[in-house]
Formats: C-alpha cells, structure tokens, sequence
C-alpha cells in the first residue's frame, strides 16, 4: 500500500514538475560550463551553432557548448543577487530588505519577459518546439553579462561599467539571434519544416520576433545594474 502510494505521489509530482527533463538541463560539467561562459561574453568567433542529437534527442549540455541549461542561469542568478549585495554594501544602502528586493526584482522581472515571449509566440501562431525551460534558460544567460557588467563597476567605477556591460549586452544579443537550437530555428522551424522560404509575411514577423526577444536582453540588463553603481 505504502509502494502504491509513492508510485501515486511520483507520478503526479513528474506530471507538475518533469523532473526527467529538469534533469537533462543541469546535466553539465566544468568543462561544459567554462565554455558555455566563453561563449556567451565571447561569441563573435563560434562558428558551429549547430545542436548534436544521438537518436533524435539532443545529446546532453556536457556534450556540446550548443544545449541550452539550467545550471548556469540559476547560479548566475543567485550569483547577481549577491554581487548586487556586495554593491549595496559598498555604498551603505546594504539590508535584508534592499537585498530581498533585489532577488523579488530581477525573479519578476523573469517572469515576465518569459510570460510575455509565449503570450507573442502565441499571438503571431507559432508552432514551434522551443519549451518554457528553453525561454527559462536563455532569459537567464543575461545574468552572466549583468554579473560581468556589476564587478567592473565596483572595480573601475561607472566607466568600467558602462564599457563592460556594453561588450555583454552586444554579445548577449549575438549569441541569443545566431544560436540555432533556441531562437532561430526553434521559432522559424514550422516554415522550415513545410519546406517554405523564411520570406512571407509571417515568416518575416517570426524574424521579427526572434530578434525583438533577443534585443529586450540588454534592456533587461541595464534596468536590473544601473542603480548599483554610484
């Protein structure tokens, strides 16, 4: 009976939550996620954005710098909300409170984008296999830029700032339009799929859309820093 009820409780816990497929998304190594850092503050020279697949799944983000994750945008948000800490406190304006702001903040701020990127998708009729934990992961690559952008400022002022924040907020945008398995691939697949050139009308509003959610990323990340640095 005991057994029973676990299988119950298993079943419906994977039903809300997929944890066989959280599981593939932090399933990195070091070597994965020091590439995967090069990549995203560096990604002018990348020249492969082509994912892997080993029997029509996509191998696993320790096996190609290409899979998008999970590891690396949760930790480099708790990474932000403790350097954001570390600013407050530089310039005594540091509490529990401004720093539980601080994490409330840049979390809605998330969910937002993440909500009004479906509710786009949904509007211009996209049919596309680009997941919630996809939108989730790639929204959440800008924190590595924004991590980047804040020490700079705390170790060479506003200027540092400003330069350092600028070279991630660029790259963030080329690695968010040229990544093939998440935006331009995934949203544009159904034209690929039928076989139609990506020139029709709908067609061009996918482009449109791919490149506006890749634009908002450095809008993003200067709204969440600018205020801590003085």
């Amino acid at each position: 009976l005991a057994s029973q009820g676990r299988d119950i409780v298993d079943r419906n816990i994977d039903r809300l939550v997929p944890v066989g497929r959280l599981k593939y998304y932090f399933a990195v190594d070091t070597v994965y996620v020091g590439r995967k850092l090069g990549l995203l503050v560096f990604p002018f020279m990348h020249q492969d954005w082509q994912v892997r697949y080993q029997q029509d799944a996509p191998v696993a983000p320790r096996f190609d710098v290409n899979a998008p994750d999970l590891y690396i945008p949760v930790m480099a948000f708790i990474t932000y909300v403790l350097v954001a800490g570390l600013a407050l406190g530089t310039q005594n304006r540091f509490s529990p409170d401004s720093l539980g702001l601080q994490a409330s903040s840049a979390l809605a701020w998330l969910i937002v984008e993440v909500l009004a990127i479906l509710l786009s998708l949904y509007l211009v009729t996209v049919n596309t296999d680009l997941t919630t934990i996809d939108l989730i992961a790639f929204s959440g690559y800008k924190y590595v830029g924004m991590i980047v952008g804040l020490v700079s400022g705390l170790l060479f002022g506003k200027t540092g700032y400003y330069v350092v924040l600028g070279w991630c907020c660029i790259s963030i945008f080329v690695f968010m339009v040229r990544d093939r398995q998440t935006l331009r691939l995934k949203i544009l697949s159904e034209a690929a799929a039928e076989g139609v050139l990506v020139r029709g009308a709908k067609n061009q509003l996918r482009m449109y859309l791919t490149m506006a959610i890749a634009a908002v990323q450095p809008l993003f990340m200067y709204w969440l820093t600018y205020h801590l640095i003085r």
